[in-house]
């Protein structure tokens, strides 16, 4: 079984305080993977964790079998690892198509002649169009990013994510504050994603885990509790108990 994301007794302490417990995550190449559990469970430590914002108290981040543990964050992008924030960070000011020609000029080492014209960038140009009709957003090309809905403009952070072709895609709740007309459409955009790409997302809406996801790991104070396809993980009475409820059924 080949995987292209694993952690290996992953820890992180704040003072004596233990957000990160020992979590040994096996992410396999291609698969829709979702991180669940509670409000506080320590997800979007692990996100941190696996992508160098933070530094582990000890444990390893493996990447295509790589240690890269002690590697900084733009390391770990060149190496294929790109993520997304609750919170998106966008440039309000540009349009979609200027958005995303400027992180392909930045994966390219042209970004400091993004102040030329834009016509001037014509592979990158080629590229960002191409990616954005793949996530459904050719449409809203030469709009203002200030302008767009916000399920738009979550999917906008996801193009940028993906202009620097990564091998794996974090996603830390990528519905989050999106209504849930727009939530359906955001999802259905990333599940059209090619499976080279290996897709791991933090979600509260167990309804969109539920159709995205092909495994699903829960994350409960800080450790892994179970790992399983959403049947199995439907199906545990573990994890009924702790997160789920009797409100998921097999």
């Amino acid at each position: 079984m080949s995987y292209v994301l694993q952690t290996t007794s992953l820890l992180k302490k704040f003072g004596g305080f233990v957000v990160t417990n020992n979590v040994s995550l096996n992410v396999e190449a291609g698969a829709r993977h979702a991180l669940i559990g509670p409000n506080g469970a320590g997800k979007t430590t692990l996100i941190n964790l696996l992508t160098g914002f933070l530094e582990p108290t000890s444990g390893q981040v493996l990447l295509n079998g790589s240690d890269v543990t002690h590697l900084a964050q733009h390391q770990r992008v060149k190496r294929g690892l790109a993520r997304t924030f609750q919170i998106n960070r966008l440039f309000a000011e540009l349009t979609v198509l200027e958005s995303v020609v400027l992180a392909v000029n930045e994966r390219l080492g042209l970004g400091s002649r993004f102040w030329k014209p834009i016509a001037a960038h014509t592979q990158a140009i080629d590229e960002a169009a191409q990616l954005l009709d793949t996530l459904r957003l050719g449409d809203v090309a030469h709009e203002q990013t200030r302008n767009l809905a916000y399920g738009k403009q979550r999917l906008i952070e996801i193009a940028l994510a993906l202009a620097a072709k990564p091998k794996v895609l974090l996603l830390d709740e990528p519905a989050a504050g999106v209504p849930t007309s727009e939530s359906r459409e955001l999802f259905a955009s990333i599940a059209a994603l090619p499976r080279d790409v290996t897709i791991l997302l933090i979600e509260h809406d167990m309804d969109l885990v539920f159709r995205f996801a092909d495994q699903i790991s829960v994350l409960v104070s800080g450790a892994l509790l179970t790992q399983g396809t959403p049947e199995q993980i439907a199906n545990d009475p573990k994890v009924k108990e702790v997160y789920l409820g009797e409100a998921v059924h097999g």
